[in-house]
């Protein structure tokens, strides 16, 4: 049995094809070698070569700025100068020394002492004094020692005073009053003795009795000895 080909594999067909592409080919490669240019070599002679057109930087100009200086101000007027004639005389001003010779003598100035002042306390009273005065052979607390000291004035007074002397003086019977004041200073003595009295010799009697009252320890007012009132008032009985 023949196998039959295929009419379209048969290569024939297409031979005048092949033709007219191998055709143009030759003709675009002889075409292509006629126009392509060509240069001489030359090797030994490469020219001059002008590079200081390359190296030619561009120079800015500047201009320098000298800074202004401020105007000075205009030199002082000198001092008005005095012309002096010959004859007549001028007056020198003379500087002193303010250091002090060894051999002059120095003024100093009169110390004065200031003697200090003692703070004067007022005289207390004996219902409100801190610390009593303490009548001797009295002992014992604050409110022991004055009413100690108030018991030993009146067994003064009763032993000293003279009782007669009221009848004598012929004074109307009955009781009468006597008020005696005195101060125990700051040594401690009995001053500033008065009375009040129906009788002038009665008084005189009562303030030399208060006289003989012994001395005392004075009393304290914040740790300092003061003077101290007492007053202190009696009865007379006159018959």
């Amino acid at each position: 049995m023949e196998i039959k080909k295929n009419p379209k594999s048969n290569l024939e067909n297409y031979s005048k094809i092949f033709m007219q592409i191998g055709l143009v080919l030759a003709l675009f490669v002889t075409y292509a070698s006629i126009e392509k240019k060509t240069y001489d070599r030359n090797i030994g002679d490469l020219g001059s070569v002008n590079m200081n057109a390359d190296m030619e930087e561009e120079t800015v100009i500047t201009e320098r700025v000298e800074p202004v200086k401020p105007k000075s101000p205009p030199p002082p007027a000198p001092e008005k100068i005095e012309i002096v004639e010959d004859e007549k005389e001028v007056e020198e001003t003379v500087i002193e020394s303010t250091e002090t010779d060894e051999t002059e003598a120095v003024e100093v100035e009169e110390i004065v002492e200031v003697e200090e002042v003692e703070e004067v306390v007022e005289d207390v009273s004996f219902m409100i004094i801190e610390d009593v005065p303490v009548f001797p052979g009295c002992k014992g607390s604050k409110a022991e020692l004055k009413a100690c000291f108030s018991k030993k004035v009146q067994k003064h007074f009763s032993r000293k005073f003279n009782t007669d002397l009221p009848n004598e003086l012929g004074l109307s019977s009955g009781r009468k009053r006597v008020f005696i004041g005195f101060k125990i200073d700051r040594q401690g003595n009995v001053v500033n003795i008065n009375a009040r009295a129906p009788h002038p010799k009665i008084k005189s009697e009562v303030i030399k009795v208060m006289k003989q009252l012994p001395k005392m320890k004075p009393g304290r007012q914040r740790g300092k000895p003061v003077g101290v009132k007492y007053s202190i008032p009696f009865t007379l009985l006159v018959e």
